[in-house]
């Protein structure tokens, strides 16, 4: 947990690097702050430092960029500026912003467009539907890059990229998967973590009726509403997602250090 409350004072420290990407400040042998980097399936190294005062975290922050080669990223609350600040004096700067959504379930349905059958969530093929992601993730990368999609978190294997087929609704066309929308249960509240409809399909309604789906049956589920991130450089997926009846309710800087 990064803490955004720094307290006042500058404790006499000693930085130590205990693992590979693990630092410990510690101070009369007891650890009053640690900085870790993990990496994430999409490739990106994110880093965080929790730590309750400012020169711990500056020390911590210091080491590690010091010791990692570039590019390193970092996700904080835009509310947060004392912690925001923390990481520009480390050299990080804003790559891009994230609104958080709450999304109402109760919308009620939409009409796929014709032709069109929407596969209820957990009931997808898992063939089609991982061969639908491979190509949804190649065109994304031909495009914009995967990079700009919000991070992944979810672990999986090199080069297969469905964890759970249960988690995702698909929408098809002539007898192949043309759209898809992953919904995980965290705790706090379902969020939505993609949803994407092949290049060739696009702007036909289908992504309105696959969250359509999704937000219908978390609904009847008796869950009233569901989470999702969207980056404001996509004004596809905000429209979408306001159309449903979304409304912000935080948002997520993503910042970033380049290497030297």
């Amino acid at each position: 947990m990064e803490t955004s409350h720094f307290t006042s004072g500058a404790p006499a420290v000693v930085i130590t690097r205990v693992a590979q990407r693990l630092w410990h400040a510690l101070a009369d042998d007891r650890v009053i702050g640690r900085c870790e980097a993990t990496t994430r399936p999409d490739g990106r190294i994110f880093v965080s430092i929790d730590a309750w005062h400012r020169s711990v975290f500056d020390q911590l922050a210091d080491a590690m960029v010091t010791q990692l080669r570039g590019p390193l990223h970092t996700i904080v609350d835009e509310a947060d500026a004392e912690l925001t600040a923390g990481w520009e004096r480390a050299g990080f700067t804003l790559r891009r912003r994230e609104w958080e959504y709450s999304v109402p379930t109760g919308a009620g349905p939409v009409l796929a467009p014709p032709g069109v059958t929407i596969v209820p969530r957990g009931s997808a093929s898992e063939g089609p539907l991982r061969a639908l992601d491979r190509v949804v993730r190649a065109e994304v990368e031909a495009a914009v890059g995967w990079q700009e999609m919000p991070a992944e978190v979810l672990p999986h294997p090199p080069g297969d990229t469905v964890v759970d087929p249960a988690l995702y609704a698909a929408a098809a066309d002539a007898g192949e998967y043309v759209g898809l929308v992953r919904v995980v249960q965290v705790p706090r509240l379902p969020r939505i973590g993609l949803i994407a409809v092949r290049a060739d399909h696009r702007r036909r309604g289908i992504a309105r009726a696959l969250l359509a789906e999704v937000l219908g049956s978390l609904h009847a589920a008796g869950i009233p509403a569901a989470s999702a991130e969207v980056n404001e450089a996509n004004p596809a997926a905000t429209a979408l997602f306001e159309g449903a009846g979304a409304h912000r309710v935080s948002s997520n800087l993503e910042l970033v250090r380049h290497g030297e």
